[in-house]
This record gives C-alpha cells, sequence and structure tokens, in this order.
C-alpha cells in the first residue's frame, strides 16, 4: 500500500500523530530506539528531517536505524535535496509557499525530482505554511512570515495549495517554537480547504495537541517533545489525547 493511502484510511478513523526526528539532533541508533517508542505510543508515521540537515549519509544512516527499529512508514522532510534517502519510504514534496526565495518554493524541488523519481520514492506533494514565529525554518528557508493574526493570508496560501494539487497542508510555527499555530488561525484555514490539514510546532503537551486537533488539524507533529527527557512519558499522552478527539 503507498503511504498517502495509508494516511488516509487512518484519517478516516481518528486525527493523527506523526513524530519528527532530526537526524542532526541525535546518533542513528538513538533514532531508531526514538521511532520504536513512537510506534508503541501509537504514532502513525516518522517524519526524517530538519532545517539545516545536509549531510546525506547520516540521513541514510538515521533512516536505516529507523527502518530496523520500527514498523512505521519513514517519511523524507526534507530540507534540500541533498537530504535525501534511498531508504525511505515517501517523501513530503513540499514548496514552502510563503518563502522569498524561489529555491525554495521550486528550486530545491526541481534539483531532487529526478532523484526522488529514479529511487522509487514516493512523493506526496505539500504546501508548507510557516507562521511567526518561525524560528529555524522562518531563517533558514528566507520566509516572509505570516502573522499570527493575519488568516486571510494564511487561508490563501493553503487554498491555492489546494488548488495547485497538493494533498497536504502544513501549518508550521517552528520546531522549538513558545508559542503554537493560533487555533482562530486553524478554525479559519480548516474551514476554506478540503484536503487534511498538519499542524506542528510549540506543541509539547496533550491540553495545547487536544486544543488544534478540536480547532481542524488533521495530525499533529511533534519533534521537540522526542528529544525531552522522560519523552515516552509524555509523548504517549499526547498521543493519546490525539486519537481521543471527537470533532464536531
Amino acid at each position: 500500500m503507498k503511504v498517502l493511502d495509508y494516511i488516509m484510511e487512518e484519517l478516516e478513523k481518528y486525527p493523527l500523530h506523526f513524530s519528527l526526528i532530526d537526524p542532526d539532533k541525535q546518533p542513528p541508533e538513538d533514532a531508531g530506539e526514538m521511532a520504536e517508542i513512537a510506534e508503541r505510543v501509537g504514532s502513525t508515521a516518522i517524519m526524517v528531517g530538519g532545517s539545516t540537515v545536509s549531510d546525506e549519509k547520516l540521513v541514510d544512516d538515521t533512516v536505516k536505524e529507523i527502518k530496523s527499529a520500527s514498523s512505521l512508514p519513514v517519511i523524507l522532510f526534507p530540507s534540500s535535496a541533498n537530504s535525501l534517502s534511498r531508504y525511505a519510504d515517501a517523501i513530503f514534496f513540499m514548496s514552502l509557499l510563503n518563502s522569498k526565495n524561489p529555491r525554495y518554493i521550486i528550486g530545491e524541488q526541481m534539483k531532487g525530482a529526478m532523484t526522488i523519481k529514479k529511487l522509487g520514492i514516493e512523493p506526496i506533494s505539500m504546501g508548507y505554511i510557516v507562521v511567526e514565529p518561525g524560528m529555524k525554518v522562518g531563517e533558514v528557508g528566507e520566509v516572509e512570515l505570516i502573522k499570527r493574526n493575519d488568516f486571510i493570508t494564511a487561508a490563501g496560501y493553503a487554498l491555492a495549495a489546494q488548488y495547485l494539487g497538493m494533498k497536504f497542508v502544513y501549518l508550521e510555527a517552528g520546531s522549538g517554537a513558545n508559542e503554537p499555530v493560533p487555533s482562530e488561525m486553524i478554525v479559519f484555514v480548516k474551514k476554506n480547504i478540503e484536503i487534511p490539514l498538519i499542524v506542528g510546532g510549540g506543541i509539547r503537551d496533550p491540553s495545547t495537541a487536544r486544543e488544534k486537533v478540536m480547532a481542524g488539524a488533521d495530525i499533529i507533529v511533534t519533534g521537540t517533545a522526542l528529544e525531552e527527557l522522560f519523552f515516552e512519558r509524555k509523548l504517549s499522552s499526547i498521543v493519546k489525547t490525539i486519537k481521543e478527539c471527537k470533532r464536531v
């Protein structure tokens, strides 16, 4: 089964949680252990990537360790065409829609497209939208950050992604953000699109995760929570809360 089909099937049951592992932040062996725990507590997929990852061998080694430790699909979340891996199951083929640099809107995608085709990695198209504070991804991606009260612009980018045929929209506050994407923005964006909405950045506890799902997030991504001490208990609580959410 294709990874996209698997995700869409799982979304029919309940909102989902994806675990994000940055290869730069731990040895590959530790990444494998993190993935094993993520699967045990109920994550649906493992995303591999980060804002500054450019060592292809490190990405390869990290993905291989994750694949050996977990049966969850591994989806690349690349910062550039230099952070691909033949061992991944799929790749979020994403455009950083509100970047001021064409490199991050379509340039890196052009560079990596033929490699992805050659390696047979499943591409899953996604519109990537960065909201204040943006953190490292906002800096590296040369992003014109969407202000936290600018719901119209956020929804405009999201709807444009849908009209361009993208499968997902990702609203991102940035890894380690002190504030997640505002719930009011999530509500507004979700009302204006028909494709699944992913939300990440600054979500570190079950109550925040629940708030974002109830606002309209279909998938919650956490990364920083995996890097903290005693993360298994915290991650388990977050995932359990997400799957128990009943949205109206």
